[in-house]
């Protein structure tokens, strides 16, 4: 009786583990959709003018960014399972906070407090996420990403609705939170760190060049790179797909909402069947097909003659891009199997680099140029991923054919 449950309850801390932090992408998704999806509303609600708002919308992933190296530094004294359990309620609450606000510094504070916090969510989620992919032996990392574009949807759906009969925005935040919260601190009773368990990295020295303990920035630059690029391809559809089916290809404003929901369920799609594309063929074939197809997205969007056929590029674009952002998390871990917990924060830090470039600089563009040209560009950088695919190999090639990394007991 003892050897049995000794074999099964790995196996089941595994299953639960990957099912808790499932909710934790999930909900993640769903509040930052909530956040974005009603930036006008928040401007409404607290009389940020025109000029302000690019400030405010500037300083959220600048200090993301400054929440991830934080975060660095935070685990190396605690697991990154605490980090998750207890900053991912207070980003819930800042949200409630920025839905009852009405003065200015109510909104820069709550802001301010939003974007340090969802750095530390997004990077302790991204460390536990590749920590149990590795004990898992083979690919996960895009189950939890298909588990944060769910939420984004459902988060999307509320806002909507919320807009549509016209109610309140601490009345919408504040019944969501008052569910996710208990949710959330639920399922981290089952997070699982690096270290709970069979399936940790093997000896040092098993990342590139012997590189097992301390991350070196010029190994882990190309994935940095790819990052920034994937979040400036992201942050493109999400901030003009609408303005530029409307102006540039004359849609009606009903059909200009379209590209975004479609593009949010293209990347779930594509997200949920991804990791069995990397178990069968490995991560590099995986991350060059999807980055084919989102060159191809962008080059069909800068060319089409009409609103249909725009929609069908950013269609294109949303199972393109869909595996490169979890896949770079992913081959960062590989690189640095003993300093995962660094490799991932560092490179979040990239994700909001690309956030912050993508939308003005093809605004910028977009205003100078063209809005077509402007697609251009986001369209090379994407393609420069291929450049870097070989990066996604290292260490294992993703777990995929011919890299199977066998667990050490049955996970399903």
């Amino acid at each position: 009786m003892s050897d049995v449950t000794d074999v099964t309850r790995p196996a089941r801390s595994l299953r639960l583990g990957r099912a808790a932090l499932a909710v934790s992408f999930f909900a993640q998704g769903a509040l930052f959709a909530l956040l974005v999806t009603r930036i006008p509303a928040i401007q409404d609600r607290y009389g940020i003018g025109d000029g302000l708002l690019p400030v405010f919308l500037a300083a959220v992933p600048i200090l993301a960014g400054a929440g991830s190296v934080v975060t660095e530094q935070l685990v190396r004294r605690v697991r990154p399972s605490v980090v998750l359990r207890w900053v991912q309620p207070v980003v819930a609450l800042v949200l409630v906070g920025l839905g009852a606000g009405d003065r200015m510094w109510a909104a820069a504070v709550t802001l301010a407090l939003f974007g340090v916090c969802v750095g530390g969510l997004d990077a302790s989620m991204n460390m536990l996420g590749v920590s149990l992919q590795r004990a898992y032996g083979r690919s996960i990392m895009l189950g939890f990403h298909a588990a944060y574009s769910l939420g984004g949807i459902v988060g999307s759906v509320l806002a909507w609705s919320g807009a549509h009969w016209h109610i309140a925005l601490v009345a919408v935040y504040g019944p969501f939170t008052a569910v996710m919260i208990p949710l959330t601190l639920t399922a981290s009773r089952w997070y699982r760190d690096a270290d709970d368990g069979p399936g940790v990295p093997g000896p040092a020295g098993e990342g590139p060049e012997g590189n097992g303990t301390q991350v070196a920035m010029r190994v882990l630059l190309p994935l940095c790179l790819v990052m920034a690029f994937a979040y400036i391809g992201d942050s493109t559809v999400s901030n003009w797909s609408a303005k530029y089916l409307q102006d540039t290809l004359h849609s009606s404003d009903q059909l200009s909402t379209v590209p975004y929901a479609v593009y949010m369920v293209t990347t779930l799609l594509g997200r949920s069947v991804g990791d069995f594309g990397v178990r069968r063929y490995g991560a590099v074939p995986v991350v060059r097909l999807g980055t084919v197809v989102a060159v191809a997205g962008f080059a069909v969007v800068a060319v089409a003659p009409g609103a249909w056929v725009g929609m069908l590029g950013f269609t294109l674009l949303g199972f393109g891009l869909c595996v490169i952002v979890p896949q770079t998390f992913a081959a960062a871990g590989r690189m640095f199997p003993h300093a995962s917990d660094a490799a991932i924060a560092r490179l979040n830090v990239f994700n909001y680099v690309g956030f912050l470039v993508g939308s003005p600089l093809v605004g910028a563009l977009g205003d100078a140029w063209s809005y077509r040209g402007a697609m251009l560009v986001p369209m090379v950088l994407v393609a420069a991923t291929l450049r870097y695919a070989t990066s996604f190999g290292a260490a294992g090639g993703g777990y995929g054919v011919g890299h199977e990394r066998p667990s050490t007991v049955d996970v399903g």
